[in-house]
């Protein structure tokens, strides 16, 4: 039943202008802020501070934005069917060179990214310009949810597999394809600890580990707003992970080497990032 309304509201979606749209998912998204639990907030407020050092007001401001946007990113989703048909228009690319480049080796990419931006458009942007992605994703909770987010997902090209996929994920390295790898959430005690905003914060081992097992190239990708409600996608330089006999060492350096290019990037765009998470739940 969720997944037949989801496809109507998606349907609407598609009709709207791009203007009414945006101004729908803000208003969604400043709903769903009165709904987040007062302490929810009061710790992203305080990661905020603690990482940003800005004031509680300040740490306040950016915690909701961050989360008001989250409006605007539904209904973009949503809106998948009808970017698909203008996705060149709606989105901008800096640095595919470097992607190219990573794919010339012939070893497969680890895309490394965060919950920055509308990271399922970053996924979609790359697949409609024809680079051979598979998303790694976490299985909904909800069946209809998982099912109409992966149905999306294939309408714009994209292959999906989830995070116990290992060994498909080694198989389409090997066909020369890319990883899309989210590795700025808490990875529990199956992570390694590394340094994010001075705090130890236990992190996904995951696209350090497949990238030193493939000797793939990493390429750190970001995805951001611009003030015209179009996106700019941003594809760093090829990162190669540490190849030495300390395997362990070598992923611990690699995943530090990533954490610290995404907190660089959070804290240019410290308002499109997920505060809401609970970054350092994990303690060492």
């Amino acid at each position: 039943m969720l997944y037949g309304i989801a496809r109507l509201c998606s349907a609407i979606v598609c009709i709207l202008p791009k203007r009414i749209r945006r101004l729908l998912g803000t208003l969604l998204g400043e709903l769903c802020w009165l709904l987040v639990p007062a302490k929810r907030k009061r710790m992203a407020v305080e990661n905020v501070r603690q990482g940003l050092l800005v004031s509680s007001g300040e740490a306040r401001v950016i915690v909701k934005q961050s989360t008001v946007r989250f409006g605007r990113m539904l209904l973009e989703v949503l809106a998948f069917p009808a970017i698909k048909r203008e996705v060149h228009r709606y989105i901008h690319f800096i640095g595919t060179d470097h992607l190219t480049e990573a794919l010339s080796y012939g070893r497969g990419v680890i895309l490394a990214t965060a919950h920055s931006g509308n990271w399922e458009l970053l996924g979609a942007a790359l697949a409609l310009n024809h680079f051979p992605l598979c998303a790694v994703a976490q299985k909904q909770t909800n069946a209809g949810m998982d099912r109409l987010i992966n149905d999306y997902r294939a309408l714009v090209g994209m292959h999906v597999t989830y995070k116990k996929g290992v060994r498909e994920m080694i198989k389409m390295l090997s066909e020369g394809k890319i990883i899309g790898m989210l590795m700025d959430q808490d990875a529990g005690r199956d992570g390694v600890f590394v340094d994010f905003f001075n705090r130890e914060a236990s992190t996904p081992r995951g696209p350090a580990y497949l990238a030193r097992l493939k000797e793939a190239p990493i390429i750190p990708a970001f995805i951001t707003e611009n003030a015209d409600s179009t996106h700019t996608v941003i594809l760093q330089q090829p990162i190669w992970p540490r190849v030495t006999g300390q395997r362990e060492q070598d992923i611990l350096a690699t995943t530090q080497q990533l954490t610290h290019i995404i907190e660089r990037h959070i804290r240019v765009q410290p308002a499109e990032w997920f505060w809401l998470h609970n970054r350092w739940k994990t303690t060492p």
